[in-house]
């Protein structure tokens, strides 16, 4: 029998967005000072204990994208935009996650923390994805996953799908 270290832990904020396909949590090991290696490690092999196929890190920087590799575990890298190029990211990390999900992976999405623009992003991507029809209820709805309120930030970033929504609609 293997000691509960072996399993791992949880990361923070873990939530389902699609059961079993994909979720998003806090970065492993926690941002800012908060951050620890040992939970970082520990927050990795719970990911890979729970077959998750790949990583897709929305941090900005490439901090510990190494320990991915250290412990055998797929990631892509897409920064948040700092620019106002947010329709261009929202499109190109949903063709990411939509291929993915064809190929049958699970993914784990993170960023530093579960705040209102990863509320926002979740909710574009349900928007972007067609598994919710409206701004309203893909807002609703990504409210009830994390227990926390959308606010401005995440509602700029519905907005920006919403009117990628209604230039695909134009083009049709």
């Amino acid at each position: 029998m293997r000691g509960k270290w072996a399993e791992g832990i949880q990361p923070r904020n873990f939530n389902w967005v699609v059961a079993e396909r994909l979720a998003v949590c806090e970065r492993p090991g926690g941002y800012g000072a908060s951050h620890r290696r040992v939970r970082r490690q520990e927050e990795i092999i719970w990911l890979r204990r729970n077959e998750f196929d790949i990583v897709v890190s929305l941090i900005s920087a490439p901090h510990n994208l190494h320990n991915y590799d250290e412990l055998d575990l797929p990631y892509l890298h897409r920064p948040w935009p700092v620019i106002d190029d947010l329709g261009k990211y929202l499109e190109s990390v949903h063709d990411d996650l939509e291929r993915l999900a064809s190929e049958g992976k699970r993914v784990i999405l993170h960023k530093e923390r579960v705040g209102e623009d990863v509320c926002g992003f979740v909710a574009s991507y349900l928007l972007l994805s067609g598994k919710v029809p409206t701004g309203p209820q893909a807002t609703a709805i990504t409210e009830r996953i994390f227990g926390q309120r959308v606010g401005p930030e995440g509602r700029r970033v519905v907005d920006v799908a919403l009117g990628i929504l209604a230039e695909r609609g134009a083009a049709s």
